[in-house]
């Protein structure tokens, strides 16, 4: 290639079209100055600072058998699915799981995807003909938001976005509409980590004829009888109006996502589901790694109560410590800081210091906070070792306590 041309002044002239993404310069320099600018950080192998932000709430993304599967699976029919579920991408890995995610939970049937997102995309979409009104908790996860919107776009379907947790809000939504509804909700939220009022939504949707979508994502393998999920726990576990969606990447410590819910739902899904039907099958290493997962869990239920119990017990010192820490009625615990900033900083003491913590800033959530995960394997001196390190790294960050309503804006 020859040198660039200079302009009269002696400045390199600009190749033509050089100046078309000028703005992201700007996008992100506003992005650094607000403390919202993110980066990726590659983990390196071998010993890891101590993990209180990962999802692997039941330890199992390292258990040898878990592991082992994965590479059986790899070796038996190879590195990738090789096509879409309707092609050639599904094995009888895929099979087993759905058979036996769907029994574990107390459903008809269950649809393996490649992602716990696309699991939600697949639902929204396939489930919201023309003229349904979805009703959507204001704290749901951005791909059940990301559902709504698709739906809205394709079918034209509309969405009334109602205060969190609050059936008597999504009754007032459906009453007078005439037409199907769609009452979208996490199981567990995923930042604060309460769960939904199940059972209040239920009778919600009963009264004005709604189906219930609920997005278990945080509960399974964490609440309910042994780990099956926050619809097991409400009583609504192989409901004919309920339909679940789950990721296979956080308590079953693999990756993947899932729908499961009525046989003639999945069906549907099979043939409507467009993230179903023209994305590539889940690759067989992280189906069998999921399968070998479940069949631990369902083997040692402990771990279930295990991930409560340390999420209940660092929640309790952080709190002891000053911090304004949520209650969680799952794995996660959030502490709120006073501004983006302040939240990076945070985190990247505790990192310094050996301990990794979750760090979510707006837009992913209204106001920053640490996001702190509890895992089964987690022990006593390791909560009592990680509150201390949260608290101290707190210091000159304004970071103390703040009201109830600001932990949870």
């Amino acid at each position: 290639m020859g040198s660039r041309q200079s302009n009269g002044d002696g400045t390199p002239a600009r190749a033509p079209g050089e100046a078309v993404f000028d703005w992201l310069d700007d996008d992100r320099e506003r992005r650094r100055a607000a403390g919202l600018l993110r980066t990726l950080s590659p983990r390196a192998a071998g010993p890891a600072p101590l993990d209180l932000a990962s999802n692997d709430y039941l330890s199992l993304t390292h258990h040898p058998e878990v592991v082992e599967a994965a590479a059986e699976a790899a070796r038996t029919w190879g590195a990738g699915a090789t096509g879409s579920r309707l092609v050639t991408g599904s094995t009888e890995l895929h099979a087993r799981l759905e058979a036996e995610l769907a029994a574990f939970c107390g459903v008809e049937a269950a649809l393996v995807l490649a992602s716990g997102y696309a699991a939600n995309l697949a639902a929204l979409t396939a489930l919201s003909p023309p003229g349904t009104l979805l009703v959507s908790d204001a704290a749901n996860h951005a791909s059940l938001i990301d559902g709504c919107r698709l739906a809205r776009a394709t079918t034209r379907a509309t969405t009334a976005v109602v205060p969190h947790a609050d059936p008597d809000a999504v009754a007032a939504a459906l009453r007078g509409h005439a037409g199907r509804a769609l009452v979208v909700t996490d199981g567990v939220f995923s930042v604060d980590g309460d769960a939904a009022p199940l059972a209040g939504l239920a009778d919600a949707c009963r009264e004005h004829g709604a189906a219930l979508l609920v997005d278990d994502a945080h509960g399974l393998g964490v609440i309910g009888e042994g780990g099956r999920g926050t619809p097991w726990a409400a009583g609504l576990a192989g409901a004919p109006d309920v339909v679940v969606t789950v990721t296979l990447s956080k308590s079953l410590g693999a990756q993947g996502g899932a729908v499961l819910g009525p046989a003639r739902v999945v069906e549907h899904l099979v043939s409507a589901a467009r993230t179903f039907m023209f994305d590539t099958g889940l690759a067989p290493s992280a189906t069998g790694a999921a399968l070998a997962a479940l069949r631990v869990l369902r083997r040692e239920p402990e771990r279930a109560a295990r991930v409560r119990d340390a999420a209940v017990g660092l929640s309790r010192r952080l709190t002891a410590a000053g911090l304004a820490a949520t209650r969680p009625d799952a794995a996660v615990v959030s502490v709120p800081a006073r501004s983006a900033p302040a939240a990076v900083e945070w985190a990247a003491r505790c990192r310094e210091a050996g301990l990794a913590v979750g760090c979510f800033r707006p837009p992913s959530v209204p106001a920053a906070r640490l996001r702190l995960t509890a895992r089964a394997g987690l022990t006593d001196d390791q909560l009592d070792w990680a509150a201390e390190v949260i608290a101290r790294t707190a210091a000159g960050l304004d970071a103390g306590p703040v009201t109830p309503a600001a932990a949870t804006a």
